[in-house]
């Protein structure tokens, strides 16, 4: 056992505490060694901005320069070493982007002492301004407006007054001040706009993506519940000419033509599907969608399929149903039949339909238990799954249970506006 604490964690997984916003720590992270490589390499645009900020700089020197030149209170030695050190401030504004802290404290003794520089020291307060946050700038900014009327105590202007010359370099200080946060502001609301339109471009396509994913789903639900009614059919007639090749040659024809006219079925559902997943429209094979008066076609099949089905259709005028209730009716009806056929085969099946606007539409679904033997017929088991659910995007719901005597139950209730 070490002598650490269990809970302090490992030196190199320790959070880094966070700095001050004092001015030293700001210069000392500026001067950091790890940070040098993370300089991003200037653009065209940023070239541009370098270039205009030193002429401007080595512009308002020169004006600097003339006025020292021709100030009777600077003696000739001052005015060449102000110049000197102007030159030297001017050069320095190249380093504006890499240390715009450490560049703007310097230049505020610098400007004291040169009024060549004073371009310069604009220069690097308006860069602080710009790439730093308010609180660098009020303690720089107000150094160098508290400095003011130390520069003009010891070079008087020869052309102003004293308090006019104080309130024209305090006002000269607060606009280059004032212009540098105006720019940040901008940049950040640009900033702001694009990452709000990212995001939304992200959002948008996400929310094209789930569309695509819930249009999938459909289609496999809806996949799901034509072809299991197809396919179940071909499955229960193929076994009934398999286990009995001795049947009449009347029922073997019945059993070839309906397996011929599932298949034919199948095969054109599947088309239309693949069709939907191509790209085209939900209809491109032409075939109409069903709804609540297809119910007597469905019923109509199973009976041709040697099913024993009563239909009780209470529904005054089906062709009213909206056609989205009565899919979804139809729908559920045609698991529910498919489901008696593999499970109940022989057995009367008894689908009753109710509603009116208003009420909602109830559809009933019932088998007693199998006569005879039930034949294994494969099945995925997510048929009462996926009715439940269609049911309940219908905003109805659906129920099912299994009765004592072995028969099996399946109600469905959908709403319907009136």
């Amino acid at each position: 056992m070490s002598g650490t604490d269990p809970k302090r964690p490992p030196e190199g997984e320790r959070p880094l505490a966070r700095r001050p916003w004092t001015l030293p720590s700001a210069i000392a992270r500026e001067f950091d060694p790890s940070r040098a490589g993370r300089k991003a390499r200037r653009t065209v645009r940023d070239w541009i901005a370098d270039f205009t900020c030193f002429f401007t700089a080595v512009f308002i020197g020169m004006l600097g320069a003339d006025a020292v030149g021709d100030n009777p209170h600077v003696s000739p030695g001052w005015a060449e070493f102000d110049q000197v050190l102007g030159a030297l401030a001017c050069a320095a504004v190249w380093l504006r982007r890499r240390w715009p802290v450490a560049l703007a404290l310097v230049m505020v003794p610098v400007a004291v002492a040169s009024d060549t520089a004073g371009g310069a020291a604009a220069v690097a307060l308006f860069t602080l301004a710009v790439h730093r946050p308010f609180r660098y700038v009020a303690w720089i900014g107000g150094v160098s407006v508290a400095v003011v009327p130390l520069t003009f105590w010891l070079r008087p202007d020869a052309a102003m007054p004293y308090g006019v010359a104080i309130a024209f370099g305090v006002l000269l200080t607060i606009a280059v001040i004032g212009w540098g946060m105006f720019v940040r502001s901008r940049r950040e609301l640009l900033l702001s706009l694009r990452d709000r339109a990212v995001r939304a471009e992200n959002e948008a396509a996400l929310r094209a993506e789930q569309a695509q994913r819930l249009a999938r789903e459909d289609i496999a639900r809806e996949m799901h519940d034509v072809l299991a009614h197809r396919l179940t059919l071909l499955s229960v007639h193929a076994g009934a000419l398999e286990f009995r090749p001795d049947a009449p040659r009347e029922e073997i024809v019945r059993a070839a033509g309906v397996i011929r006219e599932s298949s034919h079925e199948a095969l054109q559902d599947l088309r239309q599907v693949i069709g939907v997943l191509r790209g085209g429209e939900s209809d491109a094979s032409g075939r109409p969608q069903p709804t609540l008066a297809a119910l007597d076609t469905l019923i109509a099949e199973s009976r041709d399929a040697d099913m024993k089905v009563v239909l009780h259709n209470r529904v005054a005028d089906p062709e009213s149903v909206p056609t989205a209730l009565g899919r979804t009716a139809y729908r559920i009806a045609q698991e529910g039949l498919t489901n008696a056929r593999k499970h109940a085969p022989g057995a009367e099946v008894t689908v009753t339909v109710t509603g009116a606007p208003g009420e909602g539409l109830t559809l009933s679904v019932r088998n007693p238990a199998p006569p005879g033997p039930v034949p294994a017929v494969p099945g995925s088991g997510q048929g009462l799954i996926g009715l439940a659910e269609r049911a309940s995007l219908a905003g109805g719901r659906l129920g099912h249970e299994a009765g004592a005597d072995g028969g099996f139950h399946l109600e469905a209730w959908l709403p319907w506006a009136p």
